[in-house]
């Protein structure tokens, strides 16, 4: 993202770095040479301590971060802010970040807690800016980039599931499952081939109709050789075909079924920059099944705060000895 240079531009980059217009948060951004880095959205906290504050900042440490932006959105139960933010702002300090701004947004109306113009900054805040009026929305659509979604209810809806189709159910019952008292090889070779398949179809029309294959996809990937060929074949180049398939499979799997799907989401999504789609996603995977160990793994490393680009070199690590396994005679 473009650097920011009022607080119009970080209340419009706000929802496109979280993915949706967040209420009753606290959104802290990491700038390295003015640029963008890590953006972090918790829910607003009603009671606050030091160590919560403490583990905030120190993901912002980890991304070698150089200064701080911060917007707190009141809930309206929540009067003022000042405490709140003079902690952050003394537990940035203490690991030399700076922070260059901190904007609080209440009733539809924000001000700047570090401005002390009365005229640029009244205590009854100025007007929140048009989002689509933006500069910021302006170069993410022609970016290609989607508008935010309006809340997180419309994110979640975004990848819910659509009405269950009794045919593809009827077809993933007839795919034999592997037996792993024999050599599972075959099949699991088998299952990757199904993958690569269906991310052709997907890239020539959008959609795939074969259930039989979407059919074979979904049972293979509950393997886990097969769920991390998937997860492996993804690159820069690709991973937006991959984001694509996997959001629109992940809409269409039946119950059982989505664990795995939505765990490959979740982790294609943070690796994009959609961190809040990604733990949406992870809420997915263990409604389907809660003890689902990936959903489990990933959760954590997403919040622990790694850095997206930590994905791309484990798949570099791992995906070749994955392709050996399957692939080798």
């Amino acid at each position: 993202m473009t650097t920011l240079t009022t607080p119009h531009d970080l209340l419009a980059a706000v929802p496109f770095l979280v993915g949706y217009q967040p209420e009753n948060s606290l959104v802290l951004i990491g700038l390295k040479d003015d640029l963008v880095g890590m953006a972090m959205r918790v829910d607003f906290p009603t009671d606050f301590d030091s160590e919560q504050i403490d583990n905030l900042v120190a993901h912002l440490e980890r991304d070698q971060a150089e200064s701080a932006l911060l917007v707190a959105y009141l809930p309206d139960q929540i009067l003022e802010c000042e405490s709140l933010l003079e902690a952050i702002k003394d537990a940035l300090s203490i690991r030399n970040i700076s922070l260059r701004e901190a904007i609080v947004v209440k009733a539809g109306r924000w001000r700047s807690s570090v401005c002390a113009d009365s005229e640029c900054c009244p205590i009854e805040g100025n007007p929140l800016p048009v989002l689509s009026d933006s500069r910021i929305a302006a170069e993410q659509v022609a970016l290609g980039n989607p508008l935010p979604f309006q809340d997180l209810n419309e994110l979640v809806e975004s990848i819910s599931q659509v009405s269950a189709d009794p045919d593809l159910l009827e077809v993933i019952n007839s795919v034999p499952t592997i037996d792993y008292d024999d050599d599972p090889k075959l099949l699991q070779r088998e299952g990757a081939e199904a993958v690569m398949d269906l991310v052709n179809e997907f890239e020539t029309g959008g959609i795939s109709k074969n259930q039989e294959l979407i059919a074979l996809v979904l049972v293979r990937l509950h393997d886990l050789q097969v769920r991390d060929f998937a997860l492996g074949s993804i690159c820069s180049e690709n991973i937006d075909l991959y984001w694509n398939l996997w959001r629109w499979l992940l809409r269409i799997a039946p119950s059982g079924y989505i664990a795995p799907v939505a765990t490959l989401f979740a982790s294609t999504s943070y690796e994009k920059g959609e961190g809040a789609l990604a733990q949406r996603a992870l809420d997915r995977a263990q409604s389907d099944d809660d003890k689902y160990p990936l959903a489990k793994l990933l959760r954590q490393v997403f919040n622990a705060g790694w850095p997206p680009e930590t994905f791309a070199t484990m798949r570099a690590d791992l995906h070749p000895k994955i392709c050996d396994a399957l692939f080798s005679e």
